[in-house]
């Protein structure tokens, strides 16, 4: 059972950044696929980028790419997803997501992932 709280959410202009933080407790995340995925109003929920450690892999949504960055330090059970460029359309509760398998190499879905934070949100305003 892993628990997932994320944090690091906020306001920001147009171009700033954020750093989003992801900390999970109950298990050690470093045998997981572990994933960002943000929802705006009105929207389905996305997901955004995935990271697998001992595979090495790494996946960001073409929407993000060049712009976001997710990372992960099993030393502190962390996951991160650093976001620089932000644009308005950015704007969503972001959520960090968990699942003891192997990143899928498609576009990630809901339904892959068995564990969840309560989300962070981010505003990006011009």
């Amino acid at each position: 059972q892993v628990k997932l709280v994320e944090s690091g959410g906020g306001s920001v202009q147009v171009g700033g950044s954020l750093r989003l933080s992801c900390a999970a407790s109950g298990d050690s995340v470093s045998g997981y696929c572990m994933a960002w995925f943000r929802q705006a109003p009105g929207k389905e929920r996305e997901g955004v980028a995935a990271i697998y450690k001992y595979s090495g892999h790494v996946g960001n949504a073409d929407s993000v790419k060049g712009r976001f960055a997710i990372s992960q330090d099993n030393g502190k059970n962390m996951v991160y997803l650093q976001m620089n460029s932000l644009k308005p359309e950015d704007t969503a509760m972001y959520y960090c997501a968990a699942d003891l398998a192997f990143c899928p190499s498609r576009a990630l879905r809901v339904g892959d992932f068995g564990y969840w934070g309560q989300g962070t949100q981010v505003t990006v305003s011009s």
